[in-house]
Parts: structure tokens; C-alpha cells; sequence
């Protein structure tokens, strides 16, 4: 099977030939493959200070720099590009779309590429917490009509990004802290799962698999998660005492689960500690399909290369079926 051909037998709860990786973002090109993924001058700010030319020259050296990051990692699911610009006055920037198709030109159909396709509301950073409760408490009407606006455009986004070739929308709207979502299950299910649904809804019409992110502890709120009915809910965040063992015995029929290995053994535990993790994850996570071996996170910038190669190589040990 090609690697595109794993991530959709995992995203559909079938059993693929090996079990597929990927991350939502990638953060370590440069110490591993001495490739940058940074948009770099192909930045909103900077693109336009080139001629048509090098512009020419700069994009379809980040397409092969991307394709070559993803093919040495033998990821299914590409992520990104970020930071080359996005959505302007309904449609997508012309560098952004040049990305896409040379991206997919390049891949040969062998790898899917994703993108972020999230419209609901987040955990909201410092004073805009206090905004989010007097709003939910005094106005709520308002606040519905916000959640309804951030969907209409997340829908309509991940339309034009379905035409552009994307074929995963990686939802990744953060809800949950390590001791449970910033909204009680009740005022979720009002203000936010409805539109989450309805997101991954016209996603799929669309031709897309969703992938539903969120850190933290999911439980109290992973039924109305797994209601949305996303392909795949990832993260099953382990520092949130996340187990994808108790989760994929429960849930593993009815979603995909990616995710689960344990980002601060990544970067601060022991050797012991990552190999554990990873190893975990691959005994209980791939039984019967419908899992997709990544971080519970990302492999972000500082975190040591060695590893994240390290649960790349257990990865590959134990990807058969």
C-alpha cells in the first residue's frame, strides 16, 4: 500500500499493511534534514520584494525542500504549508495554491496533504477568558452568532481548500486543559459541538477526512467529541492522563486515534521513559487499524532530533501487521 493508501484505511477503521505516521506540524527540518520549512521570503511581508522570477525560483524550492522532508519521514499526511499566506477576499493566495498543486505534482499521489480547517471557539488566551464567560453568561445570543460566522467561514474555507487538492482538514482548535475542558460539558455541547459538527459535516461533503485536535484531559466532553464524527480525534494527550489503551478499547470502534506518545519524555525524560511511550502507543493503538502513530503534540522546535527519530525507528520496527 502507498502511504496515502494507509491513512485512509486507518481514517475509515480498516486494518492497512503497516500503521501510518504523521504530525500536525513538523519543526525539526532543519536539524534533520538541513531543509527549512519556514516560509522564509515566501512570508506575506517578504514575497513581494521578489521579482516574478525568483519568486518562481523561491516556491518550487520549498515544494521539493517539502516534498523531500515528508518523503524521508515517510509521513501519509503532509502538513501544511504555513505562513505562505491564506485566505483573501475568498480565495486562497496565488502562492498558496502554486504550493498545493506542485506539492501534490511532486507526491505523485502517494501522500495526502492537510491543512488547518478549524472554525470554533478555543481556549481564550488572558483577559479574552473573562470576555468569553460575561458574553456566554450576559449575551449569549451574540455569542452564538460569532461561533455561527467562525463556522460559515471555516466551511467555506475548507471548500476552497478541498478544490485547491487538500484532501485532510485538520481541526485544531484547542478545548481541554490538563484537568478538562475550558467549558463545562454542558455549555461545550451548547456553544461549541453544534458547530464542530456541522464543520466536519460539510468537510466531508466536500471530499475531505477530518482530523479533530485538541490537547488535555478529553474525557468529559469525547462523547459529544466522538458524535461529530471526525475521522480522527487526535492528540489522546498523555501528560492529561490520556491512556489510548482504555480510549481505543471504548472508542476505537466508531473513530481513528492518532497520537498518544508522550511529548515531555520527548523532551525532557529519559530514553526509557520515550521508548516506553512509543512502544505503548504501537501495542495498543494498532490492533484492528484505526490508529495513526504520531506525538501527542507536535516535534517542535528544541525538542533533541535523535528523539523523535528515536520513536520514528520503533515506528518502523513495529508498523507491520
Amino acid at each position: 500500500m502507498t502511504p496515502k493508501e494507509r491513512a485512509i484505511a486507518a481514517l475509515t477503521l480498516k486494518q492497512p499493511d503497516q500503521v501510518p505516521t504523521f504530525e500536525l506540524e513538523f519543526q525539526l527540518a532543519e536539524e534533520m534534514f538541513g531543509k527549512s520549512l519556514a516560509p522564509g521570503v515566501l512570508h506575506p511581508t517578504e514575497i513581494n520584494k521578489l521579482s516574478p522570477l525568483e519568486r518562481e525560483h523561491a516556491l518550487n524550492k520549498y515544494a521539493e525542500d517539502y516534498v523531500y522532508v515528508y518523503e524521508q519521514l515517510d509521513y501519509a499526511i503532509m502538513p501544511g504549508p504555513y505562513g505562505i499566506g491564506y485566505f483573501r477576499d475568498g480565495k486562497f493566495a496565488p502562492e498558496l495554491q502554486f504550493l498545493f498543486k506542485k506539492i501534490l505534482e511532486l507526491c505523485g499521489g502517494k501522500r495526502m496533504l492537510g491543512y488547518h480547517a478549524d472554525g470554533t471557539f478555543s481556549i481564550p488566551d488572558g483577559d479574552a477568558m473573562y470576555d468569553f464567560a460575561y458574553k456566554m453568561a450576559d449575551d449569549p445570543d451574540a455569542l452564538h452568532q460569532d461561533a455561527t460566522n467562525r463556522m460559515n467561514r471555516a466551511i467555506e474555507q475548507n471548500k476552497a481548500l478541498a478544490d485547491a487538492g487538500v484532501e485532510v482538514g485538520l481541526l485544531c482548535d484547542d478545548y481541554c486543559y490538563n484537568n478538562g475542558p475550558f467549558l463545562s460539558p454542558e455549555n461545550f455541547g451548547i456553544f461549541i459541538q453544534p458547530y464542530l459538527a456541522k464543520i466536519i459535516e460539510e468537510a466531508k461533503k466536500a471530499g475531505m477526512y477530518t482530523i479533530k485536535h485538541t490537547d488535555g484531559d478529553i474525557m468529559p466532553i469525547i462523547d459529544q467529541l466522538v458524535d461529530c464524527k471526525p475521522h480522527a480525534l487526535h492528540s489522546i494527550d498523555p501528560m492529561a492522563g490520556m491512556d489510548i489503551k482504555l480510549i481505543k478499547e471504548k472508542y476505537g470502534h466508531r473513530v481513528c486515534l492518532a497520537g498518544n506518545v508522550h511529548c515531555a519524555a520527548l523532551q525532557t525524560g529519559t530514553d526509557e521513559e520515550v521508548i516506553a511511550s512509543a512502544e505503548y502507543c504501537m501495542t495498543h493503538g494498532k490492533p484492528g487499524g484505526g490508529y495513526i502513530f504520531c506525538t501527542s503534540n507536535v516535534p517542535f522546535y528544541g525538542m533533541p532530533a535523535h528523539r523523535y527519530q528515536m520513536i520514528l525507528d520503533i515506528w518502523k520496527r513495529m508498523r507491520d501487521y
